[in-house]
């Protein structure tokens, strides 16, 4: 992915919720949290191998954004891609960014 690519607006995108997009051939889940934070991930969850991670349950534990998959709960940090449960298992994360309402969807972030 070489640059910026319009997803969606951001009031589409609900509250603690998620949305799924296609973005260049890779299958992209961007979240808003409820502080205005938008985020944007893989929506592979590798644990249930299945594309899924765009319907799970946005939340936080302490000061850690995350989602949930909806398939077996395993959390993942929505900054980083790092699972929650298990260490040894992490998403791809995208850039992301809001301008004037749209929200744009950048290459994946370095892990």
């Amino acid at each position: 992915m070489t640059g910026w690519v319009p997803v969606c607006r951001l009031d589409q995108i609900e509250v603690e919720g998620g949305v799924a997009a296609l973005v260049e051939g890779a299958a992209v889940a961007i979240f808003r949290t409820h502080d205005g934070n938008v985020y944007a991930m893989s929506n592979y969850d590798p644990c249930s191998q299945a594309s899924v991670l765009a319907r799970g349950i946005v939340g936080t534990r302490g000061e850690v954004p995350f989602v949930a998959s909806p398939m077996h709960k395993q959390a993942f940090d929505l900054r980083t891609g790092q699972c929650l449960d298990d260490a040894e298992v992490r998403v791809t994360t995208y850039d992301v960014r809001v301008d004037d309402g749209l929200v744009l969807v950048g290459p994946p972030q370095e892990s």
